[in-house]
């Protein structure tokens, strides 16, 4: 096969060796930069080639080989990262704060319960018809509950004090 002849093969046959390669499971933007290596040793090859109408086959064979050789260099915990990356994580702040809530007594639980979900100091007071300084006074004396129900607990994990803390900083 002449170098011309080659050049319009390629011409033609790039697309179908990118196309051939998507249909194995490579991914495109893979399959391209596969594709143009496969045909640049292909061209260096030329000579190798017996049937001048089996190019595009030859390539694309070419083609197979340079990718899984790709795939055995590419080390295998790559792979396992973006798969954990991809899966959905367990909060675990919340599990701890729901059983450090559990060791409270239910006036502390009620009340630490709404400084979680945002309700301000202010509107907790209003609420109960205390003044702001009341319901700050309550909320230290349940933190301080909880930290020393967690610290005399030894199946909650360190975790819950810094599920204590973010309370805390939710709080100020």
């Amino acid at each position: 096969m002449t170098r011309d002849a080659y050049g319009q093969a390629y011409q033609e046959g790039f697309e179908m060796t990118v196309r051939f390669l998507c249909s194995r499971g490579v991914p495109y933007d893979n399959a391209d930069e596969v594709a143009q290596t496969a045909w640049v040793r292909g061209w260096e090859r030329l000579a190798q080639l017996r049937d001048e109408s089996l190019v595009v086959t030859w390539v694309n064979t070419i083609a197979l080989n340079v990718y899984r050789g790709l795939l055995r260099r590419k080390p295998m915990s790559a792979i396992l990262f973006e798969q954990r990356d991809r899966t959905v994580g367990i909060n675990l702040a919340a599990i701890d704060i729901a059983r450090v809530l559990t060791f409270c007594r239910p006036s502390n639980r009620i009340l630490l319960q709404q400084c979680m979900s945002g309700v301000t100091a202010a509107e907790i007071a209003q609420k109960e018809g205390v003044s702001e300084t009341a319901i700050r006074i309550r909320l230290l004396r349940a933190r301080r509950d909880a930290r020393s129900s967690v610290e005399g607990k030894k199946s909650v994990p360190n975790r819950a004090s810094v599920a204590l803390a973010m309370v805390q900083q939710n709080a100020a």
